[in-house]
């Protein structure tokens, strides 16, 4: 047996044997305790994944530019070059340079270089009890939500929804990172007075609860997975990008069949991005919000600055937040790195 399968094996045994025992302590924290990864500084290195689609290798060159102007270093993963079809290299290889960065203590934080598809098919693969116990800020969206929620769950630390490597990281977006993610802040996050940040509250209020949420279409496809965290008193957010209406009206269906929808206490709809209606009679995006959302009788509104957009704000998945629904903000009610 070679070196490399043994590894992979091994892995495999700790992931497995985590999807089956309790949750191991960490940090001197009781196991169901949430831990909030420690802070950036200028000087830290910020370990580079493709865990899912494939990326043009000209993107690790503008990623280590934006690292740099930050005050950061980057360090690559072992496989993030490699190509299997449309992913970005084998299952196991991709998971284990997940296992590396978490385990590597001269990196400080991960960000993924994109999203697109392949994150869910190496859940399994990854080692949470290892993760829980080295701690660290991890970032992306789209497809990363597969890892950010199931990081959250398993390993239950705060995990973040923001850019990837290959977006396009915008003042707005430079300014939550700085504040969320180097100072502490407890940061309100509000969208800009443009048409694009113009925000439409489906049922007003204030609600508070800890966020979670992602991809629509990514998060539906791990509903019956043991990688979910749990839904009462959450604060749901959602984006999507290219899908019909009816497909976003059957996916929340499905979310509303699967007892979610009637657990959370507050609910945000962000970007859904070339989200069109279909040819011939269509609902509107607001009515089949509004279908599913209003008989809820909880705080939601639609059009907060999240998704597959540029200016982004980054969501600490597993935080306190308090919303309010009449003017579309975000309160972070504590910080959400130590």
């Amino acid at each position: 047996m070679t070196t490399k399968r043994r590894q992979f094996l091994r892995t495999c045994g700790l992931a497995t044997l985590a999807t089956q025992i309790p949750m191991l302590t960490a940090q001197g924290k009781p196991p169901n305790t949430i831990i909030k990864p420690p802070r950036l500084q200028v000087g830290d290195t910020v370990g580079l994944i493709a865990p899912a689609g494939t990326f043009e290798p000209r993107y690790i060159e503008i990623v280590q530019q934006y690292l740099t102007n930050l005050g950061l270093k980057a360090k690559l993963g072992k496989h993030i070059l490699d190509r299997y079809g449309y992913l970005a290299g084998k299952d196991s290889d991709r998971a284990q340079d997940v296992n590396d960065m978490f385990a590597d203590n001269s990196v400080k934080a991960i960000l993924a270089m994109r999203g697109g598809w392949g994150c869910n098919r190496i859940l399994p693969l990854l080692n949470y009890p290892l993760i829980r116990s080295h701690a660290k800020i991890i970032m992306g969206y789209s497809d990363i939500t597969s890892l950010l929620l199931a990081i959250n769950a398993r390993s239950r630390i705060i995990t973040f929804h923001g850019p990837v490597a290959t977006s396009t990281w915008t003042p707005l977006t430079l300014n939550y990172l700085q504040r969320i993610l180097f100072n502490g802040e407890a940061v309100t996050l509000q969208n800009t007075n443009s048409p694009e940040g113009k925000v439409q509250t489906i049922v007003s209020g204030k609600a508070k609860g800890k966020l979670v949420g992602g991809n629509l279409s990514v998060l539906t496809a791990m509903l019956g997975s043991p990688y979910l965290p749990a839904w009462q008193n959450r604060i749901l957010f959602l984006e999507d990008v290219n899908e019909d209406i009816y497909r976003v009206d059957r996916m929340l269906t499905q979310l509303k069949n699967a007892g979610i929808l009637y657990r959370i206490s507050g609910f945000i709809f962000g970007q859904c991005t070339d989200c069109k209606p279909s040819e011939g009679y269509s609902l509107t995006l607001m009515e089949v919000l509004q279908d599913h959302i209003t008989p809820l009788k909880i705080p939601a509104w639609y059009g907060a600055m999240i998704g597959h957009i540029q200016d982004k704000f980054i969501l600490p998945i597993g935080a306190d937040v308090e919303i309010d629904a009449n003017v579309g903000t975000i309160t972070l009610l504590d910080a959400a790195v130590s």
